[in-house]
């Protein structure tokens, strides 16, 4: 499953900076996970200095 980011965002990039795969994206309130690409390693949801960031 891919991951979500919440409204908990807090747009620091960390994420981005942290996907192996580029999934992540900024969008335009807060960054995005493209499911498409997300490899469900979990990267982005352990630099998340918010915990914004989980399992679909």
């Amino acid at each position: 499953m891919a991951y979500v980011i919440s409204d908990s965002c807090i747009s620091c990039g960390t994420c981005a900076d942290g996907c192996p795969v580029a999934a992540i994206s900024s969008g335009d309130a807060q960054y995005t996970i493209d499911a498409e690409t997300c490899i469900s390693c979990g990267a982005c949801a352990g630099v998340c200095p918010v915990s914004a960031i989980s399992e679909e």
